[in-house]
């Protein structure tokens, strides 16, 4: 510590106001210690404020923080002032009391309010005469020349020594918590810029920010500037066209054409026909010559969805357009040369295929140069609510109602299920809980019964297997011997049993079936004794 500081805590500890500043050294140790204890601000500040309250009497303290990005500056922390009033508490460089201090770097001690111009009270917390008799200290939290922040007291002084020595405790405490400050600032500037980097390179038709999809979002963004051939791999229902439309349309040829095209959708006599057009008079029906999928694409991007159905004569002309860029329609001779990109997807395992002779190990590694695998929904658990959240809005737009929320059993139930069907079952099933919601939210009965778990719809079992099995086979001997009015002959055919087996399980359950002859309802009969007969 400098020698001004020591000489500071000397003067602190010989006042003689009646309120002496002793207790100086424990007070500022006991800030060291929290901010030494905690990587956090908040704690230590939090312990500031509380001994600005009960050691220096202040009714008012305020730490503001300094946004360099937006010039402006804020209360962070505060007592003394309610929510509303600190969020009013922004000012810019050189405005009012705040912002003079933090452009000129220099403390300000006003002994009364009343009579400083530069007072703005714009949290509109002093409204009588007595809040204006107060005194306000206001010191710049500084490190290296720069202004982070400020540190700010209001109380009544009626001593000009005391008010003397508490700006010159607040800062040195501002000098104390500057460089947790300053780490404070930079890791909030560092997570903005991390936000604004994935926001910037997520494409705005994707929804989530899972760790799996931020992978994906950060494939896309290095392949989406270049010509390369991209496979995109994964289940079905994932959004494989998403993925390929947010490569096509964050390139450089998002003004061309995006032609998407599902191999598996069409016989494999029309697929031809389709990617690669026909002349006229190539087939019966052909009556005019027509373009093809490839060259509609030229300038752009072609999707092939399902590129693992493809019949190999197909593959074969495929794998030719992808090493010369060039065909010939369907019935022509004439060379058709494209420029476009090809995007392709599957969900089957190509590798597979292959070795079975159902793919060409060719066309495999040239569709293979880029592979981008879109995570499985169950792999993005985080992602479920945003995108059932999504959803909701746009489904309560197009069917014109004011759906606003999911209930929380609702929400525990979407993820609690396994999803098999990935996004596209999601839609469909918050497409159809909107449909018959009938108030502003979106119920746990609204949902199918294929998300009705036995947890959440309180049906467990909360007992045995054997219990539960014995339970289900009394209830089977119960509703055939109902069935067929006590008749155990034809109960056992109906049971798959043998009548003298059927006459055990009966005997083990205590079940009679002259109970079920004249009006079918149970009876519980106590089994027999050992000489046949029964208690009365």
């Amino acid at each position: 510590m400098q020698r001004s500081s020591f000489k500071k805590l000397y003067e602190f500890t010989c006042c003689d106001s009646g309120e002496c500043r002793i207790a100086v050294l424990p007070f500022l140790y006991e800030i060291s210690s929290v901010l030494t204890e905690n990587r956090d601000l908040a704690t230590p500040l939090a312990t500031l404020l509380k001994l600005m309250k009960e050691r220096m009497k202040v009714v008012r303290g305020m730490v503001t923080l300094f946004d360099r990005k937006s010039a402006e500056i804020f209360i962070h922390q505060s007592f003394g002032l309610t929510e509303q009033q600190q969020a009013r508490g922004t000012y810019s460089i050189g405005e009012g009391i705040t912002g003079h201090v933090v452009e000129t770097a220099h403390t300000v001690v006003v002994p009364r309010l009343g009579d400083e111009p530069r007072f703005l009270n714009r949290t509109l917390s002093r409204s009588s005469t007595d809040d204006l008799d107060a005194s306000f200290i206001c010191v710049p939290i500084s490190l290296g020349g720069r202004v982070l922040g400020t540190i700010a007291a209001e109380r009544r002084y009626e001593n000009t020594v005391l008010l003397r020595q508490d700006a010159e405790l607040l800062a040195t405490v501002a000098a104390i918590i500057a460089p947790a400050v300053e780490l404070f600032l930079l890791e909030n500037e560092n997570s903005r810029l991390q936000s604004a980097l994935q926001e910037k390179f997520r494409p705005s038709n994707l929804i989530g920010n899972s760790k799996p999809m931020q992978e994906v979002y950060g494939l896309i963004q290095r392949v989406a500037g270049t010509k390369t051939t991209v496979l995109i791999l994964g289940e079905s229902g994932v959004g494989k066209e998403l993925i390929a439309s947010a490569i096509h349309y964050n390139g450089p040829w998002s003004s061309g054409p995006f032609v998407p095209f599902n191999c598996a959708a069409l016989p494999e006599s029309i697929v031809e026909s389709e990617l690669f057009g026909h002349e006229k008079g190539a087939f019966t029906g052909a009556s005019s010559q027509r373009k093809g999928r490839f060259e509609l694409a030229s300038g752009g991007t072609i999707f092939l969805d399902e590129v693992g159905d493809l019949s190999l004569t197909v593959q074969a002309k495929l794998l030719r357009v992808l090493q010369e860029r060039t065909f010939e329609r369907l019935g022509g001779s004439r060379p058709v040369e494209v420029d476009l990109r090809v995007l392709a997807a599957t969900n089957r395992n190509l590798t597979e295929l292959v070795a079975k002779g159902q793919f060409r190990e060719d066309l495999f590694y040239r569709l293979n140069v880029f592979p981008i695998t879109v995570p499985p929904l169950r792999a993005r658990d985080s992602d479920v609510i945003t995108l059932a959240d999504h959803f909701v809005a746009k489904f309560s737009t197009k069917c014109g109602k004011n759906v606003k929320r999911i209930s929380t059993p609702a929400l525990n139930m979407l993820t609690s299920y396994h999803w098999p069907g990935n996004v596209r079952e999601l839609e469909n099933v918050i497409e159809r809980a909107v449909i018959l919601s009938d108030d502003d939210v979106v119920h746990q009965y609204n949902l199918p019964p294929s998300l009705q778990t036995a947890a959440e719809s309180g049906t467990a079992y909360n007992c045995s297997l054997k219990t539960k099995l014995e339970s289900v086979e009394h209830e089977m001997i119960v509703e055939a011997l109902k069935t067929h009015h006590g008749n155990m002959t034809e109960a056992a055919k109906d049971l798959k049993l043998t009548r003298r087996i059927l006459g055990l399980r009966m005997a083990k359950f205590g079940i009679d079936y002259q109970s079920y002859r004249s009006n079918g309802n149970p009876e519980r009969v106590p089994k027999p004794s050992r000489d046949g007969t029964r208690p009365a």
